[in-house]
């Protein structure tokens, strides 16, 4: 009996163990920012692969104050968390800003898979997002300039 409930413990205390380190953690201030666009906002992918089928994958992305991308859509369901400054949303074909709901730092925001919005912020803004790929962005507007680290389907 003593010998079962010494390999039980042992099992137990191996399942509950802490990891031995941490695969990634990033601050706002230390993302490893991998493009910019001539807009100013930057892209970063922190983890996974977005362009394969059923794979997760983490970004960030920087918007600058006064950027506002125009209205498209994206090919899966974000899940964003705002970590600096105040994001802005608006669903609709039409970019009309008064529209926008704004979500402060702190505040996570999921945006449909195909569902038509804008975006942008009146303040630096970085955002921290996860979704499964394959991750393309569609315009409405086909010649809008794109955003960094955005994949465009035309």
């Amino acid at each position: 009996m003593w010998k079962f409930l010494a390999s039980a413990a042992l099992l137990a205390s191996a399942a509950y163990a802490a990891p031995a380190q941490v695969a990634g953690a990033w601050t706002p201030d230390a993302i490893p920012w991998q493009s910019a666009a001539p807009n100013g906002t930057r892209y970063a992918l922190l983890e996974g692969v977005r362009d394969q089928l059923g794979v997760p994958f983490s970004y960030a992305f920087a918007i600058p104050a006064g950027v506002w991308d125009g209205p498209h859509s994206h090919s899966a369901t974000a899940r964003v968390f705002v970590a600096r400054g105040t994001l802005k949303i608006g669903y609709s074909p039409i970019a009309d800003k008064r529209r926008a709901s704004a979500y402060p730092a702190g505040s996570y925001v999921i945006v449909p898979a195909g569902a038509v919005h804008f975006d942008g912020s009146d303040e630096d803004t970085v955002i921290i997002g996860t979704a499964i790929g394959p991750w393309s962005t569609t315009y409405i507007d086909s010649s809008a300039p794109a955003s960094a680290g955005t994949s465009i389907k035309r």
